[in-house]
Protein backbone atom coordinates (compact mmCIF):
# COMPACT_ATOMS: atom_id res chain seq x y z
CA UNK A 1 0.00 0.00 0.00
CA UNK A 2 1.18 3.79 -0.96
CA UNK A 3 1.61 5.58 1.57
CA UNK A 4 -0.49 8.53 0.08
CA UNK A 5 -3.98 6.75 -1.60
CA UNK A 6 -6.53 8.97 -3.51
CA UNK A 7 -10.14 9.43 -1.37
CA UNK A 8 -13.04 10.13 -2.65
CA UNK A 9 -14.10 11.50 0.97
CA UNK A 10 -12.84 11.59 4.36
CA UNK A 11 -12.21 8.55 5.12
CA UNK A 12 -9.44 6.01 6.68
CA UNK A 13 -8.66 1.88 6.37
CA UNK A 14 -12.21 0.79 7.01
CA UNK A 15 -12.83 -2.48 8.44
CA UNK A 16 -13.23 -4.63 5.36
CA UNK A 17 -9.23 -3.77 4.24
CA UNK A 18 -8.07 -4.09 8.19
CA UNK A 19 -9.63 -7.59 8.23
CA UNK A 20 -7.42 -8.70 5.52
CA UNK A 21 -4.49 -7.23 6.24
CA UNK A 22 -1.74 -9.23 7.73
CA UNK A 23 -2.05 -8.30 11.78
CA UNK A 24 1.76 -8.82 12.45
CA UNK A 25 2.39 -5.46 10.43
CA UNK A 26 2.09 -2.19 11.20
CA UNK A 27 -0.75 -0.44 9.37
CA UNK A 28 -0.51 2.57 7.34
CA UNK A 29 -3.41 3.92 6.56
CA UNK A 30 -3.68 6.04 3.78
CA UNK A 31 -2.70 10.00 4.86
CA UNK A 32 -1.61 13.36 3.13
CA UNK A 33 2.02 14.83 3.92
CA UNK A 34 2.13 17.71 5.86
CA UNK A 35 2.53 20.82 4.11
CA UNK A 36 4.93 22.28 6.43
CA UNK A 37 6.72 19.40 8.25
CA UNK A 38 9.82 20.85 8.20
CA UNK A 39 8.28 23.97 10.27
CA UNK A 40 6.43 22.34 12.72
CA UNK A 41 3.19 23.87 12.09
CA UNK A 42 0.13 22.29 12.35
CA UNK A 43 -0.88 19.43 9.80
CA UNK A 44 -3.07 20.63 7.18
CA UNK A 45 -5.68 18.62 5.01
CA UNK A 46 -4.74 17.55 1.68
CA UNK A 47 -7.18 19.22 -0.97
CA UNK A 48 -8.49 19.19 -4.83
CA UNK A 49 -5.85 21.67 -6.67
CA UNK A 50 -8.98 22.16 -8.95
CA UNK A 51 -12.08 22.81 -6.75
CA UNK A 52 -10.29 23.39 -3.17
CA UNK A 53 -12.41 20.25 -1.44
CA UNK A 54 -10.63 18.29 1.50
CA UNK A 55 -9.90 14.94 -0.22
CA UNK A 56 -7.51 13.72 2.45
CA UNK A 57 -6.75 14.43 6.21
CA UNK A 58 -3.10 14.19 7.69
CA UNK A 59 -2.27 11.32 9.69
CA UNK A 60 -0.18 11.36 12.41
CA UNK A 61 3.18 13.22 12.46
CA UNK A 62 5.61 12.17 14.80
CA UNK A 63 8.13 15.07 13.36
CA UNK A 64 5.10 17.57 14.59
CA UNK A 65 6.14 16.90 18.36
CA UNK A 66 5.41 19.75 20.96
CA UNK A 67 7.37 18.78 24.54
CA UNK A 68 6.32 20.77 27.02
CA UNK A 69 8.60 19.20 30.30
CA UNK A 70 6.60 19.62 33.73
CA UNK A 71 8.08 21.82 36.46
CA UNK A 72 7.41 19.72 39.10
CA UNK A 73 8.70 16.72 39.22
CA UNK A 74 7.52 13.44 41.46
CA UNK A 75 9.76 11.46 43.42
CA UNK A 76 9.17 7.70 41.99
CA UNK A 77 8.39 5.52 44.34
CA UNK A 78 11.07 3.04 46.05
CA UNK A 79 10.52 -0.37 43.86
CA UNK A 80 9.10 -2.66 47.01
CA UNK A 81 6.19 0.12 47.15
CA UNK A 82 4.81 -0.20 43.39
CA UNK A 83 1.65 -1.47 42.89
CA UNK A 84 0.42 -2.39 39.61
CA UNK A 85 -1.57 0.48 37.73
CA UNK A 86 -0.93 2.37 40.63
CA UNK A 87 1.95 4.77 40.01
CA UNK A 88 2.37 7.57 36.72
CA UNK A 89 5.09 8.93 35.53
CA UNK A 90 5.79 12.60 34.60
CA UNK A 91 4.59 13.19 31.83
CA UNK A 92 2.03 12.12 28.86
CA UNK A 93 1.46 11.89 24.99
CA UNK A 94 -1.76 13.19 23.87
CA UNK A 95 -2.90 14.27 20.13
CA UNK A 96 -6.68 14.95 18.45
CA UNK A 97 -8.74 14.20 15.74
CA UNK A 98 -11.58 15.40 14.01
CA UNK A 99 -13.29 14.30 11.34
CA UNK A 100 -12.41 17.74 9.27
CA UNK A 101 -8.69 18.02 10.12
CA UNK A 102 -7.63 15.03 10.12
CA UNK A 103 -4.68 13.84 13.44
CA UNK A 104 -4.02 16.95 15.23
CA UNK A 105 -0.06 18.09 16.33
CA UNK A 106 0.72 15.58 19.03
CA UNK A 107 2.04 16.34 22.26
CA UNK A 108 3.72 15.28 25.30
CA UNK A 109 3.32 17.36 28.43
CA UNK A 110 2.93 16.88 31.88
CA UNK A 111 0.78 14.31 33.38
CA UNK A 112 -2.86 16.04 34.39
CA UNK A 113 -6.63 15.19 34.14
CA UNK A 114 -8.34 15.27 31.07
CA UNK A 115 -11.01 17.43 30.28
CA UNK A 116 -14.08 16.28 28.36
CA UNK A 117 -17.63 17.24 27.68
CA UNK A 118 -20.03 14.93 29.96
CA UNK A 119 -21.59 13.98 25.88
CA UNK A 120 -18.86 12.97 24.75
CA UNK A 121 -19.48 9.68 23.44
CA UNK A 122 -16.55 7.62 24.88
CA UNK A 123 -18.71 8.11 28.35
CA UNK A 124 -22.08 6.85 26.67
CA UNK A 125 -21.50 4.74 24.03
CA UNK A 126 -17.79 3.29 24.86
CA UNK A 127 -15.68 4.32 22.41
CA UNK A 128 -12.74 3.36 23.87
CA UNK A 129 -10.00 1.17 22.95
CA UNK A 130 -6.24 0.62 24.20
CA UNK A 131 -3.21 -1.52 24.23
CA UNK A 132 -0.59 -2.64 26.79
CA UNK A 133 3.12 -2.44 26.27
CA UNK A 134 6.52 -2.61 28.42
CA UNK A 135 9.56 -0.64 28.12
CA UNK A 136 13.04 -2.53 29.53
CA UNK A 137 15.91 -0.41 30.57
CA UNK A 138 18.99 -1.87 31.10
CA UNK A 139 22.32 -1.31 33.12
CA UNK A 140 23.99 1.06 29.90
CA UNK A 141 20.85 3.07 30.29
CA UNK A 142 19.23 1.61 26.76
CA UNK A 143 15.60 1.41 26.95
CA UNK A 144 13.89 -1.22 25.00
CA UNK A 145 10.25 -1.98 23.60
CA UNK A 146 9.45 -4.82 23.03
CA UNK A 147 7.03 -5.69 19.68
CA UNK A 148 5.41 -2.72 19.34
CA UNK A 149 4.72 -2.96 15.63
CA UNK A 150 2.39 -5.37 17.06
CA UNK A 151 0.27 -3.31 19.75
CA UNK A 152 0.05 -0.62 16.67
CA UNK A 153 -1.09 -3.35 13.99
CA UNK A 154 -3.43 -4.42 16.84
CA UNK A 155 -5.10 -0.93 17.97
CA UNK A 156 -5.48 0.08 14.35
CA UNK A 157 -7.64 -3.23 14.20
CA UNK A 158 -9.31 -2.22 17.28
CA UNK A 159 -10.15 1.07 15.91
CA UNK A 160 -11.16 0.29 12.73
CA UNK A 161 -14.14 -2.14 14.42
CA UNK A 162 -15.44 0.37 16.88
CA UNK A 163 -15.35 3.74 13.28
CA UNK A 164 -12.75 5.58 15.45
CA UNK A 165 -9.71 6.65 13.55
CA UNK A 166 -6.76 5.37 12.79
CA UNK A 167 -3.20 6.28 12.18
CA UNK A 168 0.44 5.59 11.03
CA UNK A 169 1.98 2.85 13.53
CA UNK A 170 5.20 4.06 12.61
CA UNK A 171 4.39 7.47 13.84
CA UNK A 172 3.52 6.69 17.45
CA UNK A 173 6.26 4.06 18.50
CA UNK A 174 8.07 6.89 17.31
CA UNK A 175 5.92 9.26 19.68
CA UNK A 176 6.07 6.73 22.49
CA UNK A 177 9.83 6.30 22.52
CA UNK A 178 10.55 10.01 23.04
CA UNK A 179 8.14 9.63 25.97
CA UNK A 180 9.89 6.75 27.24
CA UNK A 181 12.93 7.87 26.84
CA UNK A 182 11.68 11.44 28.79
CA UNK A 183 10.47 9.30 31.48
CA UNK A 184 13.18 6.35 31.48
CA UNK A 185 14.43 7.16 35.15
CA UNK A 186 11.33 5.73 36.12
CA UNK A 187 11.90 2.78 34.91
CA UNK A 188 13.49 0.59 38.29
CA UNK A 189 17.13 -0.27 37.63
CA UNK A 190 16.22 -3.40 39.44
CA UNK A 191 15.54 -6.60 37.55
CA UNK A 192 12.14 -8.19 36.81
CA UNK A 193 10.74 -4.13 36.70
CA UNK A 194 9.90 -2.40 33.68
CA UNK A 195 7.63 0.28 32.66
CA UNK A 196 3.91 -0.31 31.31
CA UNK A 197 2.80 1.62 28.89
CA UNK A 198 -1.09 2.50 28.17
CA UNK A 199 -1.67 3.69 24.41
CA UNK A 200 -5.36 4.86 24.75
CA UNK A 201 -7.92 6.15 22.21
CA UNK A 202 -11.87 7.43 22.48
CA UNK A 203 -14.36 9.32 21.16
CA UNK A 204 -14.78 12.81 22.31
CA UNK A 205 -17.45 14.13 19.89
CA UNK A 206 -19.88 16.27 22.39
CA UNK A 207 -23.10 15.47 21.51
CA UNK A 208 -25.30 12.12 21.85
CA UNK A 209 -26.60 9.49 19.50
CA UNK A 210 -25.20 6.80 18.72
CA UNK A 211 -22.86 7.08 14.80
CA UNK A 212 -19.46 7.75 14.23
CA UNK A 213 -17.55 9.95 16.64
CA UNK A 214 -16.26 12.70 14.90
CA UNK A 215 -13.51 13.58 16.96
CA UNK A 216 -11.34 11.54 19.15
CA UNK A 217 -8.51 11.64 21.73
CA UNK A 218 -5.11 9.54 21.58
CA UNK A 219 -3.23 9.51 24.82
CA UNK A 220 -0.91 7.41 26.40
CA UNK A 221 0.80 7.37 29.73
CA UNK A 222 3.26 5.08 31.51
CA UNK A 223 3.56 3.12 35.25
CA UNK A 224 6.32 1.71 36.73
CA UNK A 225 5.85 -1.96 38.11
CA UNK A 226 7.75 -4.50 39.82
CA UNK A 227 8.14 -8.26 38.37
CA UNK A 228 4.95 -10.46 38.37
CA UNK A 229 6.74 -13.20 40.03
CA UNK A 230 8.36 -11.79 42.60
CA UNK A 231 8.13 -14.20 45.36
CA UNK A 232 8.17 -17.27 43.46
CA UNK A 233 5.81 -18.63 41.03
CA UNK A 234 1.76 -19.22 41.54
CA UNK A 235 -0.09 -20.79 39.42
CA UNK A 236 -3.43 -19.86 38.97
CA UNK A 237 -6.91 -22.02 39.57
CA UNK A 238 -9.87 -21.71 36.96
CA UNK A 239 -13.01 -22.47 37.09
CA UNK A 240 -14.45 -23.18 33.81
CA UNK A 241 -17.60 -21.33 33.35
CA UNK A 242 -20.61 -22.42 31.39
CA UNK A 243 -22.74 -19.51 32.81
CA UNK A 244 -21.50 -16.17 31.30
CA UNK A 245 -19.66 -16.11 27.84
CA UNK A 246 -16.98 -13.71 27.01
CA UNK A 247 -17.24 -13.48 23.65
CA UNK A 248 -18.91 -14.97 20.31
CA UNK A 249 -18.34 -15.18 16.69
CA UNK A 250 -19.01 -12.07 14.63
CA UNK A 251 -18.93 -10.27 17.99
CA UNK A 252 -15.78 -7.73 19.39
CA UNK A 253 -13.78 -10.69 21.07
CA UNK A 254 -11.01 -10.49 18.93
CA UNK A 255 -10.55 -6.28 19.62
CA UNK A 256 -8.79 -4.79 22.81
CA UNK A 257 -11.78 -2.78 23.51
CA UNK A 258 -12.68 -1.17 26.83
CA UNK A 259 -16.16 -2.58 26.44
CA UNK A 260 -14.50 -6.68 26.74
CA UNK A 261 -13.60 -5.97 29.86
CA UNK A 262 -16.15 -4.44 32.30
CA UNK A 263 -18.38 -7.75 31.92
CA UNK A 264 -15.77 -9.64 32.88
CA UNK A 265 -15.42 -8.46 36.64
CA UNK A 266 -18.76 -9.83 38.04
CA UNK A 267 -17.87 -13.19 36.66
CA UNK A 268 -14.09 -12.81 38.04
CA UNK A 269 -15.92 -11.82 41.47
CA UNK A 270 -18.05 -15.22 41.50
CA UNK A 271 -15.27 -17.50 40.77
CA UNK A 272 -13.19 -15.99 43.84
CA UNK A 273 -16.41 -16.67 45.53
CA UNK A 274 -15.79 -20.57 44.72
CA UNK A 275 -11.94 -20.39 45.03
CA UNK A 276 -10.79 -19.40 41.89
CA UNK A 277 -8.06 -17.24 40.37
CA UNK A 278 -9.68 -16.49 37.15
CA UNK A 279 -12.38 -17.32 34.63
CA UNK A 280 -11.84 -20.67 31.84
CA UNK A 281 -14.40 -18.93 29.18
CA UNK A 282 -15.84 -21.46 27.14
CA UNK A 283 -18.24 -21.28 24.20
CA UNK A 284 -20.83 -23.14 22.50
CA UNK A 285 -22.48 -26.74 23.24
CA UNK A 286 -19.17 -28.62 22.91
CA UNK A 287 -17.63 -26.01 25.82
CA UNK A 288 -14.93 -25.10 23.25
CA UNK A 289 -11.80 -23.56 25.40
CA UNK A 290 -11.27 -19.83 24.55
CA UNK A 291 -9.17 -17.25 27.22
CA UNK A 292 -8.35 -17.47 30.42
CA UNK A 293 -9.65 -14.28 32.30
CA UNK A 294 -7.85 -11.62 30.37
CA UNK A 295 -4.93 -14.50 29.05
CA UNK A 296 -4.15 -16.62 26.12
CA UNK A 297 -4.72 -20.14 26.71
CA UNK A 298 -1.96 -22.67 25.74
CA UNK A 299 -2.67 -26.78 26.57
CA UNK A 300 0.49 -29.13 26.04
CA UNK A 301 -0.46 -33.10 25.43
CA UNK A 302 2.06 -35.82 25.32
CA UNK A 303 1.47 -38.05 22.13
CA UNK A 304 2.01 -41.82 22.02
CA UNK A 305 4.80 -41.79 20.30
CA UNK A 306 6.36 -39.40 22.96
CA UNK A 307 6.05 -36.33 21.51
CA UNK A 308 4.53 -33.35 23.19
CA UNK A 309 2.00 -31.29 21.53
CA UNK A 310 1.83 -27.42 22.35
CA UNK A 311 -2.14 -26.48 21.75
CA UNK A 312 -3.62 -22.87 21.52
CA UNK A 313 -7.16 -22.18 20.00
CA UNK A 314 -7.66 -20.46 17.11
CA UNK A 315 -8.43 -16.62 17.14
CA UNK A 316 -11.59 -16.93 14.89
CA UNK A 317 -12.51 -13.56 15.81
CA UNK A 318 -12.96 -14.34 19.73
CA UNK A 319 -9.86 -15.16 20.80
CA UNK A 320 -7.98 -11.87 21.32
CA UNK A 321 -4.45 -11.99 19.38
CA UNK A 322 -1.95 -11.62 22.07
CA UNK A 323 1.38 -10.26 21.47
CA UNK A 324 2.58 -12.80 23.70
CA UNK A 325 0.52 -15.35 22.51
CA UNK A 326 2.14 -14.76 19.12
CA UNK A 327 5.70 -14.76 20.71
CA UNK A 328 5.12 -17.78 22.40
CA UNK A 329 3.83 -19.63 18.83
CA UNK A 330 6.81 -18.37 17.42
CA UNK A 331 9.65 -19.26 19.59
CA UNK A 332 7.85 -22.58 20.12
CA UNK A 333 7.79 -23.26 16.06
CA UNK A 334 11.27 -22.03 15.99
CA UNK A 335 12.48 -24.63 18.42
CA UNK A 336 10.23 -27.31 16.86
CA UNK A 337 12.54 -26.05 13.72
CA UNK A 338 16.13 -26.58 15.43
CA UNK A 339 16.35 -23.19 17.37
CA UNK A 340 16.36 -24.95 20.76
CA UNK A 341 15.05 -23.36 23.71
CA UNK A 342 16.13 -25.00 26.97
CA UNK A 343 13.12 -27.05 28.95
CA UNK A 344 11.03 -27.63 25.99
CA UNK A 345 11.10 -31.04 25.12
CA UNK A 346 13.06 -32.08 22.26
CA UNK A 347 10.11 -33.73 20.12
CA UNK A 348 7.40 -30.82 19.66
CA UNK A 349 4.68 -30.00 17.72
CA UNK A 350 2.90 -26.42 17.67
CA UNK A 351 -0.61 -25.91 17.22
CA UNK A 352 -3.74 -23.40 16.77
CA UNK A 353 -6.93 -25.90 16.90
CA UNK A 354 -10.16 -25.93 18.31
CA UNK A 355 -9.80 -27.47 22.42
CA UNK A 356 -13.09 -28.52 24.20
CA UNK A 357 -13.43 -29.46 28.04
CA UNK A 358 -14.03 -33.32 27.10
CA UNK A 359 -10.11 -33.26 25.77
CA UNK A 360 -8.65 -31.99 29.38
CA UNK A 361 -11.33 -34.26 30.85
CA UNK A 362 -9.92 -37.13 28.77
CA UNK A 363 -6.03 -36.25 28.99
CA UNK A 364 -6.32 -35.92 32.91
CA UNK A 365 -7.01 -39.69 33.32
CA UNK A 366 -5.33 -41.01 30.65
CA UNK A 367 -2.29 -39.11 32.11
CA UNK A 368 -1.40 -37.55 28.99
CA UNK A 369 -2.10 -33.43 30.25
CA UNK A 370 1.66 -32.35 30.72
CA UNK A 371 0.82 -28.37 31.47
CA UNK A 372 -1.71 -25.85 30.92
CA UNK A 373 -0.47 -21.73 30.92
CA UNK A 374 -2.34 -18.57 30.09
CA UNK A 375 -0.10 -15.49 28.21
CA UNK A 376 -0.57 -11.95 28.65
CA UNK A 377 1.66 -8.68 28.99
CA UNK A 378 1.58 -8.49 32.77
CA UNK A 379 2.60 -12.32 33.75
CA UNK A 380 4.46 -13.13 30.56
CA UNK A 381 2.92 -16.83 31.03
CA UNK A 382 1.09 -17.85 33.96
CA UNK A 383 0.73 -21.40 35.21
CA UNK A 384 -2.52 -23.33 36.13
CA UNK A 385 -2.98 -26.21 38.36
CA UNK A 386 -6.74 -26.32 38.65
CA UNK A 387 -9.83 -25.99 36.29
CA UNK A 388 -12.77 -26.56 38.11
CA UNK A 389 -15.56 -28.01 35.84
CA UNK A 390 -19.01 -29.30 36.37
CA UNK A 391 -18.53 -29.98 39.94
CA UNK A 392 -14.97 -31.40 40.01
CA UNK A 393 -11.12 -30.07 39.79
CA UNK A 394 -8.79 -31.21 37.02
CA UNK A 395 -5.43 -31.67 38.47
CA UNK A 396 -2.97 -30.27 36.45
CA UNK A 397 1.34 -31.03 36.26
CA UNK A 398 3.04 -27.86 37.44
CA UNK A 399 6.67 -28.53 38.43
CA UNK A 400 8.57 -28.06 41.64
CA UNK A 401 8.62 -24.78 41.24
CA UNK A 402 5.50 -23.66 40.66
CA UNK A 403 5.89 -23.56 36.47
CA UNK A 404 5.94 -26.19 33.81
CA UNK A 405 9.08 -26.44 32.03
CA UNK A 406 7.68 -25.55 28.62
CA UNK A 407 6.02 -22.02 30.47
CA UNK A 408 9.50 -21.88 32.09
CA UNK A 409 11.74 -21.96 28.96
CA UNK A 410 9.30 -19.73 27.06
CA UNK A 411 9.36 -17.51 30.34
CA UNK A 412 13.18 -16.98 30.25
CA UNK A 413 13.78 -16.73 26.09
CA UNK A 414 11.18 -13.85 26.26
CA UNK A 415 12.34 -12.45 29.13
CA UNK A 416 15.77 -12.66 28.07
CA UNK A 417 14.69 -10.79 24.48
CA UNK A 418 13.19 -8.32 26.40
CA UNK A 419 15.66 -7.20 28.64
CA UNK A 420 17.94 -7.56 25.86
CA UNK A 421 20.40 -10.45 26.92
CA UNK A 422 19.45 -12.13 23.32
CA UNK A 423 19.80 -9.68 20.59
CA UNK A 424 16.78 -9.71 18.25
CA UNK A 425 14.42 -8.08 15.82
CA UNK A 426 11.39 -8.06 18.39
CA UNK A 427 13.70 -5.94 21.01
CA UNK A 428 13.37 -2.09 19.92
CA UNK A 429 16.08 0.30 20.95
CA UNK A 430 14.45 3.70 21.89
CA UNK A 431 17.52 5.47 22.85
CA UNK A 432 20.66 3.89 21.67
CA UNK A 433 23.53 4.43 24.20
CA UNK A 434 26.54 5.42 22.35
CA UNK A 435 29.86 3.33 23.67
CA UNK A 436 32.36 5.64 25.47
Amino acid sequence: MSRITPLRSLTRLTTRQLAHSNVSAVVRPAIAVSQTRGYKRNPQPMRDVMTGEIIQTPDLDASLLKITKTTSPKTPLPPSKLVFGKTFTDHMLTVNWNSANGWGTPEIKPYAPLELDPSSTVFHYAFTLFEGMKAYRQEDGTVRLFRPDMNMARMNRSAARIALPTFDGEALIELIKKLVVLDSEWIPKEPGYSLYIRPTLIGTQNALGVGPSSDAMLFVICSPVGPYYASGFKPVQLLATTKFVRAAPGGTGGYKLGANYAPGVVPQAEAAKEGYSQNLWLLGKEHALTEVGTMNLFVAFKKPDGTVELVTPPLDDVVLPGVTRDSALALARAHANGDKIPGLPEKLVVSERKLIMADLVEAEKNGTLVEVFGTGTAAIVSAVDKIGYEGRDIEIPTGPEGLGSIAKGLLDRMTAIQIGEIEHPWSVIANPVKSV
